[in-house]
């Protein structure tokens, strides 16, 4: 007799492309949690019933203490993990108001294109030590 492994879970996860004076921000997790200690594109898992717009903005309020206007999608990926699979989002947003704060976050950096590539992100996000096709996309905030 043989046993169906267990499906993954899936994770819904919007992630902000936040654009000031043309940098573009990324936070650094916190070494504790989940690929803990490296960088990525600010944002968090999506709640039941929420908009992946909606998740985003509550998610840089809580974690970094600023506003944004969501704007438009610029990318969607899926990256599956031995233990979950996770469904980004991307969205390109534009900074309204109050300084980033680490609060949900070891770091923060505010980064050029050409930075980009010194900081290791987690698979998940399209690239490991430098940056995937789609980066090009993104570099025009």
């Amino acid at each position: 007799m043989t046993t169906k492994p267990k499906p993954h879970p899936e994770i819904e996860v919007a992630a902000g492309l936040v654009f000031r004076q043309g940098k573009l921000l990324i936070t650094q997790r916190c070494p504790e949690g989940h690929l803990g200690g490296l960088w990525e594109f600010p944002g968090g898992k999506r709640e039941t019933g929420e908009t992946s717009e909606a998740c985003l903005a509550r998610e840089l309020r809580e974690e970094l203490g600023i506003e944004v206007a969501v704007r438009e999608l610029v990318e969607s990926l899926t990256h599956v993990y031995p233990e979950k699979t996770v469904c980004l989002r991307f969205y390109r947003c534009r900074w309204l108001e109050h300084e980033p704060q680490p609060i949900g976050c070891v770091d923060f950096k505010w980064v050029t294109r050409e930075t980009l590539a010194n900081y290791t992100f987690p698979a998940a996000a399209g690239w490991s030590m430098s940056p995937g096709p789609w980066a090009v996309r993104i570099s025009n905030g």
